[in-house]
């Protein structure tokens, strides 16, 4: 069947002939740059290379930037509107994240330093989020008081909260507090049971209605939350009227086609008592799996692949991490969907200078890609992404989607609390193999057996990142930052990216390190640099 955007693109016409072709004398002159084959395979001076030694060539602009697509694969079965991807970090991912990328069109992937039950609860959250209703809202009870609902409201961001005679889920409704109905009331110690919007006075869905009648009864009731009850006049549920915004906000969200569940990803380690952790996950929705080790082309990896592809039928897997393609072949054979690449090059990792073993990730990410091609599994570039560029040039050496980690901590989004140094607003951020993160559970990324292990070595760091604000606005710019990079480089989409990538169209160049600090901000006294 023809491709439907095959068809649509515009013909590279100037005026009303096509444009020209170069002749091959300049072609291989190296004047157009050189192909990612030259680059990577006829590399005389075998050299790897990173994102900073690269740079993509432009060609010709017949599109606008709207009509860029980086729709893309995760898994062979999972694709994404947005191939971004949040990293399984402590300081990264949880909940809060995972639905932040999954509304955006991308994916995150929870953590696995909780214990398996708070994991699973947490892909729960996600799971529950797109559906409409709410299942496990905070509640209070009559004898509460005003100070109560200007907690919630501060620590959480909302003062729509039902009122039960437990005062908690599952409990009679007797009420519903607003913040119209909190905001006058100037006596903190005030109970609610005195100003809350009582049972009688408010509209409320019977348990089993579906999410089209529930929307359509808040509608007609105008009001900001709708309680559902049972028979016996019990909380069961609550839908938010922000609810009802959300198809038309996030008109990319990744999620199920029936049940348009947000979908979410969680890692787990390689131990025996994974498998229980794995269990949990599944039974709580998870959509695919990674198995989290710093080197994947272990035993007990493919033992880890080769059980959860046997078990689960339906779940995506992927393994990692590598950077060759033999680490990768023996994950392909063990049944991974995908891969992720990268070893010892997040800016929180010092893998490679306490190990001595690692690859610089272009040259990582364009080797392993271009294997992986031949069975028809998708990569994920895991780390060393410091701006959309970085983003644009793991696209560009092959990835399907990119996993990250340092550019999106600091988000209000992102675990952890704010605090000021030096008058800069930071958040916490630390590789999981720093001695913090370990002793919270990220050692079994790092130590596969499960012998108590005297002397453990850190291969990370902990840091702070500055605050990057809200995904609401960050999400946005990098999605446009890449779009804009492909369309420079005379790119419609993706696919259009890895034809032209295998091809040799796509055109590079090795920068010097003059080249690097010249295609940088430089010459300047002082200058303020505002992302968005």
């Amino acid at each position: 069947m023809t491709d439907p955007q095959q068809t649509t693109k515009k013909p590279r016409m100037n005026g009303d002939e096509p444009l020209w072709e170069l002749d091959e004398e300049t072609l291989n002159s190296g004047a157009e740059g050189w192909s990612a084959k030259d680059i990577f395979t006829g590399n005389t001076s075998r050299m790897a290379y990173t994102y900073d030694d690269l740079i993509l060539l432009p060609a010709h602009i017949h599109f606008s930037v709207n009509d860029v697509s980086i729709k893309s694969k995760l898994t062979k079965k999972i694709s994404l509107n947005v191939p971004f991807v949040s990293s399984p970090m402590d300081t990264v991912t949880e909940a809060p994240m995972a639905i932040s990328m999954a509304l955006n069109g991308g994916i995150g992937i929870i953590h696995s330093n909780f214990s398996d039950e708070d994991q699973a609860d947490e892909v729960r959250k996600v799971k529950r989020y797109k559906n409409g209703f709410i299942t496990d809202p905070i509640c209070l009870s009559p004898e509460n008081t005003v100070e109560d609902v200007a907690n919630i409201k501060r620590t959480l961001g909302y003062s729509g909260i039902p009122i039960t005679d437990t005062g908690k889920m599952g409990g009679r409704l007797v009420g519903i507090v607003s913040n119209r109905d909190a905001s006058f009331v100037d006596d903190r110690t005030m109970k609610i049971l005195d100003f809350m919007t009582s049972r009688d006075e408010i509209s409320v869905a019977r348990e089993g209605v579906s999410l089209a009648t529930a929307n359509d009864l808040l509608r007609k009731s105008k009001k900001g939350k709708l309680p559902v009850v049972n028979d016996a006049d019990e909380l069961v549920a609550l839908i938010a009227r922000t609810d009802l915004q959300k198809n038309r906000e996030f008109p990319l969200a990744t999620k199920e086609d029936v049940s348009k569940q947000l979908l979410v990803g969680a890692a787990i380690g390689t131990r025996p008592d994974d498998r229980v952790r794995a269990q949990k996950l599944v039974d709580a929705g998870v959509d695919v799996i990674v198995v989290d080790s710093s080197q994947g082309d272990s035993t007990y990896q493919l033992e880890m692949v080769r059980y959860l592809k046997a078990t689960f039928k339906d779940l995506e897997v992927i393994g990692g991490n590598v950077v060759v393609p033999s680490q990768a072949l023996h994950l392909i054979q063990a049944g991974a969907d995908g891969l992720r690449v990268g070893m010892g090059i997040g800016s929180i990792c010092t893998t490679q200078e306490v190990c001595a073993v690692g690859r610089a990730q272009a040259s990582a990410v364009y080797h392993v890609a271009k294997f992986a091609k031949k069975y028809g599994v998708p990569v994920v570039a895991d780390g060393g992404i410091k701006s959309t560029g970085h983003i644009t040039k793991a696209l560009s050496c092959g990835a399907s989607c990119v996993m990250m980690g340092s550019m999106l901590a600091g988000t209000d989004e992102a675990p952890g609390e704010y605090f000021y140094q030096d008058s800069v607003r930071l958040k916490r951020y630390r590789g999981m193999g720093s001695l913090e993160a370990m002793d919270r559970g990220g050692d079994k990324r790092y130590v596969w057996d499960t012998t108590a292990t005297q002397i453990k070595v850190a291969q990370g760091v902990s840091g702070a990142v500055e605050d990057k604000g809200t995904m609401r606005k960050y999400f946005p710019y990098m999605v446009q930052g890449v779009k804009h990079g492909l369309q420079d480089a005379g790119l419609e989409d993706l696919e259009e990216l890895q034809e032209c990538l295998y091809n040799g169209k796509l055109r590079f160049e090795i920068r010097s390190p003059s080249a690097q600090k010249e295609g940088g901000v430089h010459g300047l006294h002082s200058y303020q640099k505002r992302l968005y």
